[in-house]
């Protein structure tokens, strides 16, 4: 159902990226559902996309028992839900991705315990 506004909306936004320690980055792990939403985290531009699959996302989805089994180089990324390869070489900013935008990623085999998508 669409809604529409009777008036216009006349008050700044509070979620620019000037109101954040770092850009917002949110991250989802798909066919995972005990996550139920991507996680927003603040993180610098200037970090190396690699380190979200050694530094960032451990503590985020580690505990995870299929965590563990990830391959990393068969991972499929998605951002805004189009297909995408990151350069993990590459700074989150060099990558272009900027305050909130939402990257997905999909480990194929895994798909959550037993098979639930959980």
């Amino acid at each position: 159902m669409s809604v529409v506004a009777l008036k216009p909306y006349d008050f700044p936004a509070k979620d620019v990226r000037a109101n954040f320690p770092a850009p917002l980055l949110y991250i989802g792990w798909e066919d995972h559902l005990l996550f139920c939403a991507p996680v927003a985290l603040p993180l610098p531009p200037d970090m190396p996309f690699g380190a979200l699959s050694q530094a960032v996302l451990p503590g985020v989805y580690g505990y995870h028992p299929d965590f563990a089994k990830i391959d990393w180089d068969a991972v499929q990324w998605f951002k805004s839900g189009q297909p995408w390869t990151p350069d993990p070489a590459k700074s989150l900013q060099d990558n272009g991705l900027t305050h909130k935008d939402v990257i997905r990623f999909r480990t194929p085999g895994l798909t959550g315990i037993a098979g639930t998508c959980s």
